[in-house]
């Protein structure tokens, strides 16, 4: 598949890994997920894709390890989005940027706040549309759904994300009502046939194996793990959308934004690529989480492993509790710390 050999590359890699980093708050995680890459023998090297306010203490981190890094241009929409209830988002936008590098025949994007628990370097391999097709076919890029079943119950989720009693949808509208019908206290309960997980409950077996239809419930994937041919033509209409009011309506972002313009014309992967951890709650997809088939652990949500204290960690349930994969997080990234204290390298990180 073709690539711009006129782009100098930082690697000989024509398919790499990319991941997103802006500050060091997720740097440990991003250290944790190059090791874990290692360790499961991927051919294929990381590149931290940074943009201009990542301080020099993460760039000496990412130097002392001899992980490769990149400048990206930090993205932002032209007419504002205000994500004050999830100030993640405004960083979301430049998990778009894979689709610019041009240098590379394939690129796979990974968010830091990922572990790589078995070698999924099958997905360099996977079929996709070629650039040649300019985002116009059916397969523009690949990636797994989004879990959209709320389990934190966000009351600042669109509302087809959850179910919502009349007097919350009213409390959203700024009418007032007595303090148990408010915006916080009023109740919120789970649309689970407007997730596309649910759709699998009743075939695990498939489900390890098959990503749901693209269009399947709210038809959203998840940008945590994006599965590119870079395109400088899929990537002028990502700029274009960019620029256009239709973002204002983009509640999370880059996957908002690729679900909208590329409506039905994405590979589903299986959940094992992107396994979200609250998936693995009971009732929410339990009935399809298998941990001896996940490659790939994605600890969205707060808290982090690396934020938790040492007498959270310390005083965690048995492994089959609910945060079991924050103690699998740990086991490596204190493997990994080893090993680099072993090299000399011991910044804290």
């Amino acid at each position: 598949m073709a690539h711009n050999t006129d782009v100098p590359r930082i690697t000989d890699a024509t398919k790499v890994w990319t991941t997103l980093i802006t500050n060091t708050a997720y740097l440990s995680g991003l250290l944790t997920l190059e090791y874990s890459l290692r360790k499961v023998g991927s051919k294929y090297p990381l590149i931290a894709l940074y943009t201009d306010s990542f301080p020099a203490e993460g760039h000496a981190a990412l130097d002392a390890r001899g992980i490769l890094k990149q400048r990206v241009p930090y993205l932002l929409p032209s007419v504002p989005k205000d994500y004050v209830n999830d100030v993640r988002f405004y960083d979301c936008w430049s998990k778009l940027t894979p689709f610019s590098l041009v240098e590379y025949e394939r690129v796979v994007q990974l968010d830091s706040d990922m572990m790589i628990l078995r070698n999924m370097d099958e997905l360099m391999e996977l079929e996709l549309d070629p650039p040649a097709l300019a985002g116009t076919g059916n397969r523009v890029f690949a990636a797994s759904h989004a879990c959209v079943c709320n389990p934190l119950k966000k009351p600042h989720y669109p509302p087809d994300w959850y179910e919502q009693s009349f007097f919350h949808s009213q409390a959203l509208r700024g009418h007032d009502f007595p303090d148990k019908y408010s915006r916080t206290n009023a109740p919120l309960s789970r649309i689970p046939s407007n997730c596309a997980y649910t759709s699998q409950h009743a075939t695990p077996d498939v489900a390890q194996t098959e990503g749901a239809s693209p269009t399947t419930g709210l038809g959203i994937p998840n940008g945590g793990l994006q599965v590119v041919n870079p395109s400088q033509e899929v990537y002028d209409k990502i700029l274009a959308q960019l620029s256009s009011s239709a973002t204002t309506n983009y509640e999370f972002a880059d996957q908002s934004l690729l679900s909208d313009v590329f409506f039905g014309r994405w590979v589903a992967l299986p959940y094992i690529y992107n396994a979200l951890k609250t998936m693995r709650w009971e009732g929410i997809h339990d009935a399809i989480w298998r941990d001896e088939s996940v490659k790939n652990m994605h600890y969205l949500l707060n808290p982090k492993p690396w934020d938790e204290s040492e007498a959270v960690r310390s005083g965690r349930e048995p492994r089959s509790s609910r945060e079991a994969p924050h103690s699998w997080w740990w086991d490596i990234t204190e493997e990994r710390v080893k090993e680099e204290k072993a090299r000399g390298v011991d910044d804290g990180f």
